[in-house]
């Protein structure tokens, strides 16, 4: 379950995990390539704005998991800490659902 919008989040810094490398690694290049178009517009844009549909995943509380849309079945999830956030998938939408 999501609950949709930013809350008030604000993300002044992007930094990845070796699982999100490992994933970005295996997308194909155009995938590879919306992906990164999509993490800049959240970069630049605070709060993040309505087209990535950003969203705080429900049962993730420590720490707090949010994701946003790559394609219509691919999602980028992220922790955000003090305006930092680490990016940990990015798959195909069951998947990040199942394992964020």
């Amino acid at each position: 379950m999501t609950q949709v919008g930013s809350g008030g989040v604000v993300i002044t810094q992007i930094t990845t995990s070796a699982r999100f490398e490992k994933d970005f690694k295996k997308l194909a290049p155009e995938f590879k390539q919306l992906c990164r178009e999509k993490l800049k517009k959240l970069l630049d844009a605070n709060p993040p704005p309505s087209g990535l549909r950003f969203e705080k995943l429900k049962g993730y509380s420590n720490p707090d998991i949010y994701t946003i849309h790559v394609t219509g079945n691919y999602k980028v999830s992220m922790e955000i800490k003090r305006g930092c956030a680490t990016l940990r998938r990015v798959a195909c939408h069951n998947e990040i659902d199942r394992t964020p």
